[in-house]
């Protein structure tokens, strides 16, 4: 592939909810431009930027691919991204690579949950937009009810560029507003569109919005809004110019139109891209550090060189695949570049251009341009390379905490020897998945932002690194604690043939504050229990605190007080004060109205507006407590406080519940007081348990 300089090059990610058509849609430009030789489909499993076999058979986009360009002496990187809520987490981490968004609006379905959370994300980083109405040639599509819905989403300056010719299966090309100027497509999907005059039925809706257009373009720019006034409109050369700015500034979101499976269209937003969106070049300084001092870069090739490395893919051949983005200066075949996290030296040998799943090979890479690199030693996503000297470190992405997590078991001996390696590889490729075992339950769990993103990853285990693990949902990390306070003795005295064991102490028990977990405080006066043995004491405690009480959860948020005892100079040990602080705890927690705890999360879910009834009586049901409502837009916001065992099922009730267009997330935020009637059950559950696992010791 051709090098080219940051000034020819355009980072567009083509984001949007799922199924609004943009891998159809980027395999359409991709034909049009000639970098396939035919119109490759999603249902066929043959397109350039859905290649994974997880994607290929479930036929959604997992994770963000990139291809390149080629159009009129420039080149486009399209980033094509995820669109479901559990795999949105890339999309956040692929548009640190952007430089421009193009949203893309199903003309059936309009805005939708995940359009606007990808729109949020836009607008974190500062890109600016531009609006795609896509699938337009559907059934019951309608580009004037979907502009409508995208201005009371997205405000007024989202104002049309183009507009369709002809409705639903008779949808044929688009008109541009700008050149006033008619551009229709055959039926055979190739891409090239023939010029013409505007339709007579569509001239007077065309010079209405054309008006439309060129009043908001001049509204942000003096000279041209004195050009209007004057003259009534803008020229051609001055629109496209105000437009530029306009966008760049993010005042105007262009929209346009489009059917990516018979690409309608195609030719025109490859124009609208290398017209309109800003080069690399055109964009701010970019912010990194140097130790604790803030440094700037200009994106331009005379400066040091540096990368980001914005995504790592793990690829069963080339090993570990790593994406960056040459924010300065020029990135050479075979260069040395410091990583600025563990300051390792990398060494860059074949960089590529990024094509779906193939590297072209390139000799260099000029700032601003998208490239990938395979098997660097210690380089992770997130990390920054620099030129030996010119040390920076570009901010990282924060994502979110996964909402859900799974437990994972090997299915035999060798599955487990292999199951930690493989998914150390896993989570090098996937920043926002877990693991982690947990201290309480002793189980291993794989947390990700739904239950279909656990799946996947098990499925990739199986069919990458033929590693076979069972998930199952994860034991609730309940807890036990005490509502009331006891004064109790623990006496320990065993007599044998030889030395005897002798151990005595007196105990008061009081509960503390909620997250405050244990407190041990010594009032021994007089040495009634030797200096020696007082640590017996507490370890005792904690040991069998440990264990539990009522159900085998930990005993937290409980204070004890030692204040007396006795001894025997010869008897008394270690061991036997450890024994006689065990009988104390457990006369203790008799008196002292032992309760069971549960953990508490703060739950938020995203969902459009008509489901909120359903879903706050949902919450309800979930013993949740509504803590909050807001509304973006079409999308309701519910903020709740829930069990975490009754969450354990919600991904797939609220995919059930919403046609699958809603999202959430949640993170834990108290422990609180498990009612009578579920804490029976659990206790009950729990010895039936320990009944089970005795039996079969025996």
């Amino acid at each position: 592939m051709k090098v080219y300089e940051g000034a020819d090059i355009r980072n567009v990610g083509l984001v949007g909810h799922g199924h609004s058509g943009k891998t159809s849609l980027a395999a359409g430009l991709l034909f049009t431009a000639g970098v396939t030789n035919r119109l490759t489909r999603v249902d066929e499993g043959n397109t350039i930027t859905d290649f994974d076999d997880e994607e290929i058979q479930r036929k959604i986009t997992i994770s963000t691919a990139i291809a390149a360009i080629e159009w009129k002496r420039s080149k486009i990187n399209l980033l094509d991204t995820p669109g479901f809520n559990i795999f949105i987490n890339d999309t956040l981490a692929s548009l640190a690579a952007a430089d421009a968004a193009l949203v893309v609006v199903d003309a059936v379905a309009g805005v939708e949950v995940q359009t606007e959370k990808v729109w949020e994300f836009a607008g974190r980083f500062s890109l600016p937009c531009a609006v795609l109405i896509n699938r337009l040639d559907r059934e019951r599509s309608s580009f004037e009810r979907t502009l409508e819905n995208v201005q009371e989403v997205f405000g007024r300056t989202a104002i049309p560029v183009q507009l369709p010719v002809g409705v639903e299966r008779d949808f044929t090309g688009v008109v541009d507003l700008v050149r006033m100027k008619a551009y229709t497509y055959t039926a055979d999907g190739d891409g090239k569109a023939t010029e013409s005059d505007i339709p007579a039925n569509l001239q007077a809706a065309a010079q209405a919005a054309h008006e439309a257009l060129v009043e908001m373009v001049a509204e942000g720019n003096d000279s041209l809004m004195e050009e209007f006034f004057d003259q009534g409109t803008l020229s051609v050369e001055h629109i496209l110019q105000g437009l530029k700015q306009g966008i760049a500034e993010r005042r105007i979101f262009p929209v346009l139109c489009a059917a990516g499976l018979r690409n309608i269209g195609s030719e025109q937003i490859l124009e609208f891209c290398v017209e309109n969106f800003p080069s690399p070049l055109e964009r701010k300084q970019v912010t990194g550090r140097n130790g604790d001092r803030e440094v700037t870069r200009q994106v331009s090739d005379s400066g040091p060189a540096s990368a980001f490395v914005f995504k790592t893919v793990a690829d069963t051949f080339a090993g570990r695949v790593t994406y960056f983005k040459v924010l300065s200066g020029i990135v050479k075949n075979d260069a040395n570049l410091i990583n600025s996290r563990s300051s390792a030296q990398e060494r860059l040998s074949h960089i590529g251009a990024l094509q779906g799943k193939t590297l072209p090979p390139v000799q260099e890479l000029h700032a601003g341009d998208l490239g990938a690199v395979a098997k660097l030693k210690d380089t992770l996503t997130g990390d920054t390379l620099y030129d030996k000297g010119s040390p920076i470190a570009y901010p990282a992405v924060k994502l979110p905490e996964p909402s859900i997590a799974y437990a994972v078991s090997a299915k035999s001996r060798n599955d487990e020897d292999r199951m930690g390696n493989a998914i150390a590889r896993i989570l090098e490729e996937d920043q926002s998945l877990r693991f982690y075992r947990d201290a309480q339950t002793k189980e291993f769990l794989l947390a990700g932002t739904g239950q279909q993103h656990v799946e996947v990853v098990v499925s990739r285990l199986k069919k990458r690194y033929g590693v076979d693990v069972d998930l199952h949902a994860p034991k609730i990390p309940y807890r036990e604690t005490i509502r009331g306070t006891a004064d109790v003795q623990g006496r320990h005295k065993k007599q044998t043939g030889g030395h005897g064991q002798f151990g005595d102490c007196w105990i008061r028990m009081e509960p503390l504050p909620r997250g405050e977990k244990f407190q041990f405080v010594d009032e021994i006066f007089g040495g009634s229990v030797p200096r020696q043995y007082i640590p017996a004491v507490e370890k005792g405690i904690i040991e069998t605190a440990e264990r539990g009480y009522l159900a085998g959860y930990p005993v937290v948020d409980f204070k004890v007080t030692l204040y007396d005892g006795s001894y025997h100079d010869v008897d008394s040990s270690e061991m036997a004060f450890k024994l006689a602080a065990r009988k104390a705890f457990r006369a203790a927690m008799e008196q002292a109205r032992p309760a069971l705890l549960e953990p508490v999360m703060n739950v938020e879910v995203h969902a459009p507006v008509e489901f909120a009834g359903d879903l706050m009586g949902d919450m309800n049901g979930r013993r949740g407590r509504i803590s909050g409502m807001d509304v973006k837009g079409n999308t309701q916001i519910i903020k709740a406080q829930v069990p975490m065992a009754e969450m354990l099922s919600y991904q797939n009730d609220l995919t059930s519940m919403t046609q699958g267009r809603a999202s959430f997330s949640m993170e834990l935020d108290h422990y609180d007081y498990v009612p009578a009637q579920q804490a029976e059950k659990i206790i009950a559950a729990a010895k039936a348990a320990k009944t089970g696992e005795e039996e079969v010791e025996e």
